[in-house]
């Protein structure tokens, strides 16, 4: 009995992979025993900081819980930016070494979105060859091609203006950006954390993957790291950092993104990467130079997905009612958006003080990227009205940002009507100051309906302009603090 209790442990996988090697020497066994032990002191100083942080929130006030709702993309992440900006300023600047890479990879992926394009007006014109984007040239096997391997359909609904001999050798010469984009990802991702989204040019990071982890080699020593100087972090001596190629490869972005025939390409496929998070197009002068060094600006403009719940922690400070200085402990939880990640909110709702719900109200001509058949704005109508009628945030303070105005304004501007979209929208007129007041009504109504005379604080915001969002930020603060102080009795 005993001796097939010992068999069966020979046998078990787990037991055989943690198993030191069998022709291990005496020198690799002595560094074996002290990287476990080195692993061990680290566990347990992890366990300990876990076990003073639960005593101390035992013990101490109980913190404001604030969480950021709303679909994919509609600027909850840029929100918790600006907030770390406020609160945690040395720590957001910290991180702008990491961000470089995020930036990057922002960069090379919306020009592979345009180089895709390209493949497909070409293959209109060839209907009878086989190309593949761009981004299939890479054999790297960290690397996910961007689309299927596939022969383009015949587009002969679109009538693409004829590309140029230039246009093909400039799609050729930008082909390295592909091998840039998979050094990044390996840089930035732990390993098997590399997903593709639906669309067939963009894959996007999730931020509770490890990614910071993952760039910790890119940074210097821990001298540097305590350095406020960003520029001190970036390890400039680096032969692999893709700032070199995408330097190199800069005049010939710049000249594909300014080209009159590609911009009506991208106008017939309706492409407008501008009103996209992670738009640096415009700045590739700045942001492919070699010693190029985020500003706080571009942080809040990059673009990285949010998979699952984080939590964040801000000591917020503010003036009691007797004039005195208070901080309060801040809990903010950013979540992902999806309609698949939707589910794992439900547990966060619990004694939640406040929700801000992120409505990106630009998106009124855009479907979801994980349901083609569903509109963006009836999607956030639907998923605000889910979130005012939910039991467990009857008593949660509502902050509604009615998001991406600066983009709203300049669509309308541009002649795209929102009546085409929206159909009770009707014939008011096309311009900002309607549709804006309109959509208010909107969600206000649905408030109404579905969570009785409970108050409804909104506003219209555009999260990537620092200066705005950061006085609405401030008032939001003030009113979220001083509903918590009423409750507790502090307030009259």
């Amino acid at each position: 009995m005993g001796a097939r209790r010992h068999k069966g442990a020979e046998d078990d996988p787990l037991t055989r992979a943690m198993a030191p090697p069998s022709n291990e020497t005496q020198h690799q066994r002595e560094a074996r025993i002290r990287a476990e032990q080195e692993a061990k002191r680290v566990s347990d100083t992890i366990d300990e900081e876990l076990n003073r942080q639960r005593l101390a929130d035992r013990k101490g006030p109980k913190p404001i819980k604030i969480l950021l709702l709303g679909q994919s993309e509609s600027g909850k992440s840029t929100t918790l930016k600006n907030l770390q900006l406020m609160h945690s300023p040395k720590a957001f600047r910290a991180e702008k070494a990491y961000w470089r890479n995020i930036i990057q990879l922002n960069v090379v992926q919306s020009i592979h979105a345009i180089l895709d394009v390209i493949s497909r007006a070409h293959a209109a014109s060839h209907p009878f060859t086989s190309y593949s984007s761009p981004s299939q040239s890479c054999s790297s096997s960290s690397h996910v091609s961007h689309g299927s391997s596939a022969t383009y359909p015949p587009s002969g609904h679109k009538d693409y203006p004829p590309l140029t001999a230039d246009h093909l050798k400039l799609k050729m010469r930008l082909a390295p950006l592909t091998q840039v984009e998979a050094a990044l990802l390996r840089k930035i991702l732990p390993p098997g954390q590399v997903a593709p989204s639906e669309d067939s040019s963009m894959y996007e990071v999730c931020v509770n993957s490890g990614w910071k982890s993952a760039l910790s080699k890119l940074v210097g020593n821990g001298d540097n790291r305590r350095s406020c100087d960003t520029a001190d972090m970036i390890n400039w001596s680096d032969p692999d950092d893709p700032g070199v190629l995408m330097h190199a490869c800069a005049e010939d972005m710049k000249r594909l993104w300014t080209d009159p025939i590609i911009k009506r390409l991208m106008e017939i496929e309706k492409m407008r990467p501008e009103e996209m998070a992670g738009f640096f197009l415009d700045d590739l002068d700045r942001v492919t130079s070699l010693r190029y060094v985020p500003s706080d600006d571009d942080v809040l403009r990059a673009r990285i997905k949010t998979l699952g719940v984080s939590e964040h922690r801000f000591t917020v400070r503010s003036v009691g009612p007797l004039g005195s200085s208070m901080s309060h402990d801040w809990r903010v939880f950013d979540v992902g958006g999806q309609r698949s990640l939707r589910a794992a909110w439900v547990p966060y709702f619990e004694d939640v003080n406040a929700i801000i719900f992120l409505a990106p109200i630009s998106c009124f001509d855009q479907v979801l990227q994980e349901d083609p058949s569903v509109n963006r704005l009836a999607d956030s109508f639907l998923l605000w009205k889910t979130i005012v009628s939910h039991p467990l945030l009857k008593k949660a303070y509502l902050i509604l940002f009615l998001n991406k105005c600066d983009i709203l304004r300049a669509k309308l501007e541009s002649g795209i009507r929102l009546g085409n979209y929206i159909t009770s929208y009707g014939n008011r007129p096309n311009d900002f100051e309607s549709a804006s007041i309109y959509l208010r009504k909107k969600f206000a109504a649905l408030m109404r309906e579905h969570a009785n005379d409970r108050s409804l604080y909104c506003h219209f915001t555009s999260v990537t302009d620092m200066k705005s969002t950061s006085l609405i930020l401030q008032h939001v603060q003030d009113v979220i603090v001083r509903d918590n102080l009423k409750r507790s009795a502090l307030v009259g």
